[in-house]
């Protein structure tokens, strides 16, 4: 340690002598100038103990007296706000980010998360933005920036934040899109002296790029992305994923990975959805599922295809055939673990008041019979 880091113990007792809190107001600012912002948060709070004649070293059990109480738990608040500040202007927003979030002010850490390049690399800053929920969605673009799309695969299927799960979606379909448009005009180009002048991906297909052992992105992350895809709202990200089936439903057979029912054909039954959530042939996607679930052994599948079917139609404003589909497969499945709207809210949705009295009546529940008159009187209104 060099004489300028070194405390100077001999001061500190001068210090005492002349009484009053110079000790502490010493140390205070020379913390502050040496950058230790912790020592400088823990030395205005032992200031304040002193003032408040509270014990220096806390026993770790919550001892302050309720008249002191408030004074000190400000102090408190200004020390942890000025030592956060004072990391993260120093770039070191892990650190800053235990008295932010002590203090229920997590708005200067996501701002300064907000701040950092896509590609920073800052490993800690991506913790925080992510496992603590600061800013997940700058988070995960950090993520896929730097560690690649691997790892955000394996992230998004835990993926924390509903809010902006849609957005790293979006991501993942894009990146995964582009990568492969580079791959292919390049490969275009080697073989025909010319890289197309286009990105989509149909138009950038030939024949001779789908051998038993040809492939142009990650087989894996392709399968994993296209299962992901039908949960985007955003049409241009649902357009960019059905290209990405038209590229996967090609490579050869060893390639293609099984989807689970009703999906097992991974990209042509995925195409088929994608494109009725695009409003092309939604009657059409309803008959090919509806005919994949009457050809399973329902004692090999259970009824979870046929909840996926209903959620399908319900997504695509099909709550009759919804309804229809329940009745037919999910009657008896257990309400507890049902992956799909129960019966009672696909009626309302379809408008089914009559369903929904007599179901009220089946059940011999009076209170959901009472509903279901009073709605569908609201609704003749």
């Amino acid at each position: 340690m060099s004489d300028a880091a070194t405390p100077s113990f001999d001061s500190i007792d001068r210090l005492l002598d002349v009484g009053g809190p110079a000790a502490f107001d010493a140390l205070i600012e020379r913390f502050r100038s040496r950058g230790e912002h912790a020592r400088l948060f823990e030395a205005r709070l032992m200031k304040r103990r002193h003032e408040l004649g509270l014990p220096l070293i806390p026993s770790g059990s919550d001892g302050t007296p309720e008249h002191a109480r408030a004074a000190y738990d400000a102090t408190v608040v200004e020390a942890a706000r000025e030592a956060g500040t004072l990391f993260l202007n120093s770039g070191q927003i892990a650190r800053a980010w235990p008295y932010f979030r002590a203090i229920g002010e997590p708005g200067p850490v996501r701002g300064a998360i907000e701040a950092l390049p896509i590609d920073c690399g800052d490993e800690p800053a991506i913790e925080v933005a992510l496992q603590e929920m600061v800013h997940p969605g700058k988070g995960f673009e950090m993520l896929l920036a730097h560690h690649g799309i691997c790892r955000a695969i394996t992230l998004f299927d835990q993926y924390p934040d509903t809010a902006t799960r849609g957005g790293c979606l979006a991501l993942l379909v894009r990146t995964l899109h582009r990568d492969l448009a580079a791959s292919l005009k390049r490969a275009v180009e080697s073989a025909e002296g010319a890289a197309p002048d286009t990105n989509a991906i149909p138009e950038l297909l030939r024949p001779w790029m789908f051998g038993p052992y040809d492939y142009f992105v990650d087989v894996s992350h392709l399968g994993s992305i296209v299962r992901y895809a039908p949960e985007s709202t955003d049409p241009a990200v649902l357009g960019l994923a059905l290209e990405l089936t038209e590229y996967g439903r090609r490579l050869a057979p060893e390639l293609q990975y099984k989807g689970d029912a009703p999906f097992e054909d991974l990209y042509a039954d995925h195409a088929i959805f994608l494109r009725a959530i695009l409003g092309e042939d939604a009657g059409g996607c309803a008959t090919h599922f509806n005919a994949k679930l009457a050809s399973y052994d329902w004692e090999q599948t259970g009824t979870y295809p046929a909840q996926i079917v209903v959620k399908m139609l319900v997504r695509l404003g099909r709550h009759a055939d919804a309804v229809a589909c329940y009745e037919t497969y999910c009657k008896d499945a257990d309400r507890t673990y049902l992956n799909c709207p129960p019966l009672e809210q696909l009626c309302l949705l379809a408008g089914d008041y009559g369903r929904l009295e007599n179901l009220a009546r089946q059940e011999g529940d009076e209170l959901r019979y009472l509903a279901a008159k009073l709605t569908s009187r609201a609704a003749a209104r």
